[in-house]
Protein backbone atom coordinates (compact mmCIF):
# COMPACT_ATOMS: atom_id res chain seq x y z
CA UNK A 1 0.00 0.00 0.00
CA UNK A 2 1.29 3.29 -0.65
CA UNK A 3 0.19 6.49 1.63
CA UNK A 4 -0.16 8.21 -1.95
CA UNK A 5 -2.75 6.15 -2.74
CA UNK A 6 -4.44 6.56 0.71
CA UNK A 7 -3.93 10.18 0.19
CA UNK A 8 -5.87 10.59 -2.62
CA UNK A 9 -8.16 8.08 -1.81
CA UNK A 10 -8.92 10.36 0.91
CA UNK A 11 -9.48 13.70 -1.16
CA UNK A 12 -11.45 11.71 -3.11
CA UNK A 13 -14.48 11.23 -0.25
CA UNK A 14 -17.36 13.51 -0.48
CA UNK A 15 -21.10 14.22 -0.51
CA UNK A 16 -23.34 13.17 -2.96
CA UNK A 17 -27.19 13.45 -3.30
CA UNK A 18 -28.95 10.70 -4.10
CA UNK A 19 -30.30 11.73 -7.30
CA UNK A 20 -26.50 11.20 -8.57
CA UNK A 21 -26.23 8.34 -7.45
CA UNK A 22 -29.25 6.86 -9.69
CA UNK A 23 -27.25 5.82 -12.50
CA UNK A 24 -24.92 4.26 -10.38
CA UNK A 25 -27.54 2.21 -9.02
CA UNK A 26 -28.96 1.43 -12.41
CA UNK A 27 -26.03 -0.56 -12.85
CA UNK A 28 -26.06 -2.34 -9.52
CA UNK A 29 -22.39 -0.29 -9.02
CA UNK A 30 -23.35 0.77 -5.26
CA UNK A 31 -21.74 -0.30 -2.02
CA UNK A 32 -23.15 0.21 0.74
CA UNK A 33 -20.47 0.36 4.01
CA UNK A 34 -21.07 0.29 7.48
CA UNK A 35 -20.86 3.38 8.96
CA UNK A 36 -18.46 1.67 11.68
CA UNK A 37 -16.02 1.07 8.64
CA UNK A 38 -13.56 3.69 7.11
CA UNK A 39 -14.70 4.53 3.56
CA UNK A 40 -11.12 4.99 3.08
CA UNK A 41 -9.94 1.67 4.30
CA UNK A 42 -12.48 0.32 2.69
CA UNK A 43 -11.84 1.51 -0.80
CA UNK A 44 -8.04 1.57 -0.45
CA UNK A 45 -8.88 -2.75 0.31
CA UNK A 46 -11.00 -2.90 -3.27
CA UNK A 47 -8.28 -0.38 -5.08
CA UNK A 48 -5.10 -3.23 -3.91
CA UNK A 49 -7.21 -6.31 -4.23
CA UNK A 50 -7.13 -6.81 -0.39
CA UNK A 51 -9.48 -9.84 -0.84
CA UNK A 52 -9.10 -11.06 2.65
CA UNK A 53 -9.99 -8.10 4.07
CA UNK A 54 -12.96 -7.32 1.43
CA UNK A 55 -14.30 -11.14 1.78
CA UNK A 56 -14.38 -10.58 5.86
CA UNK A 57 -16.77 -7.64 5.22
CA UNK A 58 -18.71 -9.17 2.88
CA UNK A 59 -19.40 -12.07 5.20
CA UNK A 60 -19.99 -9.73 8.47
CA UNK A 61 -22.34 -7.46 6.16
CA UNK A 62 -20.36 -5.07 6.52
CA UNK A 63 -20.22 -4.29 2.85
CA UNK A 64 -23.66 -5.17 1.40
CA UNK A 65 -25.14 -3.73 -1.82
CA UNK A 66 -28.26 -1.81 -1.22
CA UNK A 67 -31.52 -3.41 -0.84
CA UNK A 68 -34.57 -2.86 -3.10
CA UNK A 69 -36.28 -1.48 0.22
CA UNK A 70 -33.07 0.72 1.01
CA UNK A 71 -33.22 1.87 -2.81
CA UNK A 72 -37.09 2.75 -2.81
CA UNK A 73 -36.58 4.78 0.77
CA UNK A 74 -33.80 6.50 -0.71
CA UNK A 75 -35.47 7.82 -4.13
CA UNK A 76 -38.19 8.72 -1.80
CA UNK A 77 -35.75 11.67 -1.04
CA UNK A 78 -33.69 12.11 -3.98
CA UNK A 79 -31.86 14.83 -2.50
CA UNK A 80 -30.82 12.50 0.98
CA UNK A 81 -26.68 13.21 1.06
CA UNK A 82 -24.35 10.24 1.40
CA UNK A 83 -20.84 10.34 1.68
CA UNK A 84 -19.21 8.50 -1.33
CA UNK A 85 -15.97 7.07 -3.01
CA UNK A 86 -15.42 6.30 -6.33
CA UNK A 87 -13.44 3.09 -6.98
CA UNK A 88 -13.94 2.05 -10.37
CA UNK A 89 -16.10 0.28 -11.30
CA UNK A 90 -18.21 0.72 -7.68
CA UNK A 91 -19.30 3.49 -6.16
CA UNK A 92 -18.58 3.15 -2.54
CA UNK A 93 -21.61 5.03 -0.41
CA UNK A 94 -22.10 5.62 3.42
CA UNK A 95 -25.46 6.79 4.87
CA UNK A 96 -24.66 9.38 7.36
CA UNK A 97 -28.01 8.87 8.47
CA UNK A 98 -26.86 5.20 9.77
CA UNK A 99 -25.51 3.99 13.08
CA UNK A 100 -23.42 0.97 13.15
CA UNK A 101 -24.46 -2.02 15.22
Amino acid sequence: MTPDLRQELTTMVGPAQWHNLLPHAARDNLVLVNPGLDLVDVGLAIATDNTIAVQRWISEALITKPTAEQLADWDRDRSREFQALIVQPYVLIQDPGETSD
